[in-house]
């Protein structure tokens, strides 16, 4: 982690800000980069970076989607002490948010070292790519895309925010993937399936990367290539999140299976000759 220089901080903001939120795989793509550069991948300290640069994409969320939190938030404080603004459909979506969380905090704590260990592996990561691609074409192929935001319920929010575990245990699965094809199967729209596994992936991966940041700062981590790229991965992600947005409201996600097959199989194939560890 100390290692990390400006240039190779620019290059793995950038990576985080394209992939978080894209149903690629935010940490497969940062293990690929970091292992191209010879930085290791199953380093605490290097663990650590990858989740405090998250912290720049998940800002970059906040800001894009600042009036609908605000909406929300501001709905659950008034409900706290209203009992008639409890009916409120964004009263209930903040409880659900705070209720679909705690799983993934829970196995979280409880398999961090398996995560930050032989779960870090290059060639789960390969595996991940391409057996999540397998279940989001099966996804966006049985969803009948007919439910919007505002046909949530809790049940929709739990089975999705239980679906990040999969991400968070094998990565390469992709967390917005996982979330995503779960949307799709309880039939909810494209954009109201990627709009649901952002609010769901606010609060998960800015307590990881808060949570990360001890390891982080530990082991001789130099601030400024850590800040750096934690404000490139800003910027990048929340040109990131706008297209995105645009791009599901007109098409489907098999461009994402095509490249994330792509993807996986050109990583088995740098494991097996050698060049990737």
């Amino acid at each position: 982690m100390s290692a990390i220089s400006i240039g190779q901080a620019v290059v793995l903001g950038a990576v985080e800000g394209v992939t978080e939120f894209l149903p690629v795989s935010s940490t497969g793509h940062l293990k690929i980069t970091e292992g191209l550069m010879g930085i290791p991948v199953d380093d605490k300290a290097v663990v650590g970076f990858s989740a405090v640069i998250q912290v720049g994409a998940i800002a970059a969320a906040l800001v894009y989607f600042g009036k609908d939190i605000v909406r929300i938030v501001g709905a659950w404080f008034r409900g706290l002490g209203n009992r008639e603004e409890r009916y409120h459909h964004d009263y209930k979506f903040a409880w659900w948010v705070i209720y679909a969380t705690i799983p993934i905090v829970v196995v979280g704590l409880a398999a961090k070292p398996l995560i930050e260990g032989p779960l870090a592996s290059l060639w789960v990561v390969a595996g991940s790519l391409i057996v999540g691609s397998g279940v989001m074409w099966a996804a966006d192929q049985m969803g009948r895309h007919k439910r919007g935001e505002d046909d949530t319920s809790l049940k929709d929010a739990m089975w999705v925010g239980c679906s990040q575990i999969l991400a968070l245990l094998f990565p390469g699965f992709s967390r917005s993937g996982a979330t995503m094809s779960t949307g799709l199967i309880l039939d909810l729209e494209r954009v109201a399936a990627t709009r649901l596994s952002f609010f769901l992936g606010i609060p998960a991966l800015t307590g990881a990367g808060i949570y990360e940041l001890k390891d982080a700062m530990g082991s001789g981590a130099a601030v400024l290539p850590l800040a750096i790229g934690t404000v490139v991965s800003f910027a990048v992600a929340y040109a990131s999140i706008s297209w995105l947005l645009k791009f599901v409201a007109k098409h489907s996600f098999n461009s994402f299976v095509i490249y994330r097959i792509l993807v996986g199989v050109l990583l088995f194939g740098l494991l097996g000759m050698g060049v990737l560890s």
